[in-house]
């Protein structure tokens, strides 16, 4: 397509796919300067140089931006962030999903490159912060919350007992299939494993501790989605918002606070230092925060920044 610049398909489809987006819309305020092309950059305003301000005041631009985002968040981007922010911007998404730790130590080692991480959890831009990691984070924003929830197979023969008892009566007996995602490498298997264990604790559920135990039961954050559809699991622990996107019914936890706290940031040495400012302002300006309220999402206002972020997002983020 003449003048689009895309960066191709990562090997593994299931973890990069393109987004797509018409480039007739409404105008976006942007940094001054269009979305830089992969082969001939626009001259643009840096990252932290002031921008206009005010509905309007941007360039339209073209060329791609790569987010690497928590998978949680697959639908979210599929659906509604990507297509937006073509429309808005004239650029194209180009993203990359996986659980928010394991993206962390791929961008430190070098095995993923990016314009924007958006992480599940706060701690893994500390694992990218300072010299001995890197410098490829100076700064941070949570911008939207989304609680922990059971989500279930609505054709699941134990469909009917989660709808009308409590969730942790049903998910240790016989023959329950319920997944999460790994403790080690990604926040919401953390948090999964915090719930079995208070919930076990609480109602008194020996079962529920040796499932938090067990790894048997663990799945790549963008596949469990998929795998409940297709009834290989009977429930899984979910952010509401990736199931809501994907029309997946749930159960909430009582008493439980346990959420994804969301966080975006651009990283050091990004390929598309504009486009990158762009998304940033879109997805925490008014058409993205009515994505975000559209899927599900609790948005964080005020927004909270971690660091001194560039001149140009000052006004969106404070």
């Amino acid at each position: 397509m003449s003048g689009w610049c895309l960066r191709g398909l990562s090997p593994d489809p299931a973890r990069r796919y393109r987004l797509w987006a018409a480039s007739a819309g409404f105008a976006l305020a942007l940094v001054a300067g269009a979305c830089a092309s992969s082969t001939a950059k626009t001259a643009s305003s840096p990252p932290g140089a002031p921008g206009p301000r005010g509905a309007g005041a941007g360039v339209r631009g073209s060329g791609p931006v790569d987010v690497l985002y928590a998978g949680s968040l697959v639908n979210l981007m599929d659906k509604l962030v990507g297509p937006g922010f073509g429309r808005a911007s004239g650029c194209t998404l180009v993203g990359t999903s996986g659980d928010s730790g394991a993206l962390a130590s791929e961008i430190k080692a070098h095995v993923e490159t990016g314009d924007v991480y958006i992480s599940a959890s706060p701690v893994q831009n500390t694992r990218l912060e300072g010299a001995v990691n890197g410098r490829w984070v100076s700064w941070y924003a949570t911008f939207a919350t989304s609680a922990l929830v059971i989500g279930y197979n609505p054709k699941s023969s134990f469909a009917g007992q989660l709808a009308a008892k409590p969730w942790y009566d049903v998910v240790d007996q016989p023959g329950f299939l319920l997944g999460r995602t790994d403790p080690v490498t990604d926040p919401k298997g953390q948090l999964a494993v915090e719930a079995l264990d208070q919930a076990a604790g609480t109602h008194h559920h020996p079962g529920l501790a040796r499932l938090a135990a067990s790894t048997s039961d663990v799945f790549a954050e963008n596949s469990l989605v998929g795998r409940l559809q297709a009834g290989q699991l009977d429930a899984g622990f979910f952010y509401r918002v990736e199931a809501e996107t994907a029309g997946i019914p749930t159960v909430s936890l009582p008493g439980s606070s346990l959420a994804a706290h969301y966080t975006i940031t651009v990283l050091a040495n990004a390929a598309h230092p504009s486009g990158a400012i762009a998304f940033v302002r879109y997805l925490l300006g008014p058409s993205g925060a009515a994505d975000l309220a559209r899927a599900g999402l609790a948005v964080s206002r005020p927004i909270g920044v971690i660091g001194t972020p560039p001149v140009s997002l000052e006004d969106v983020l404070f």
